[in-house]
């Protein structure tokens, strides 16, 4: 049986929000403060950072590795401990990595086989296929903020 593939559309969906809000902000707009100390551009950075993270994690099932488990205390201080370097990139460069590495990811997920997708789902789904989720959810909030 094959897999259900229903994420492909939706992160497709989502990837050209992302798109499209990044062509048409400027440095001006992607500085915007956000809350808890982000800015627009740190935002997409943080999208950037957990869309390569799983590409990492594509690799390790390939490899044969043991993917972890997501602790939600763990997300928290990564996303703390990361959060400098993230805001550090210029503006123009954290959109860049964002919709660069959110096609990169896009195409990973879409790519993996039927036996990759069955072990990712065997392991408990470390490999979120749905990118598309976590975006929506920052681009809203982007959005809002832009909106005021």
């Amino acid at each position: 049986m094959a897999a259900d593939r229903a994420y492909i559309a939706e992160n497709d969906r989502e990837r050209r929000r992302l798109e499209d809000l990044v062509d048409k902000l400027d440095d001006a707009a992607l500085s915007r403060p956000m809350p808890a100390g982000w800015t627009v551009a740190g935002v997409l950075a943080h999208l950037a950072f957990w869309d390569q993270r799983i590409l990492t994690f594509i690799d390790l099932l390939k490899r044969g590795v043991k993917i972890p488990a997501e602790d939600p205390i763990a997300v928290e201080w990564i996303n703390e401990a990361a959060k400098p370097a993230q805001l550090a990139l210029t503006p123009r460069r954290a959109a860049t990595l964002a919709v660069v590495t959110a096609r990169a990811i896009d195409q990973a997920v879409a790519a993996l086989s039927d036996d990759l997708l069955a072990k990712n789902a065997a392991a408990g789904g470390p490999i979120n296929l749905r990118r598309a989720e976590h975006r929506r959810e920052h681009l809203d909030e982007i959005e809002r903020v832009l909106a005021r």
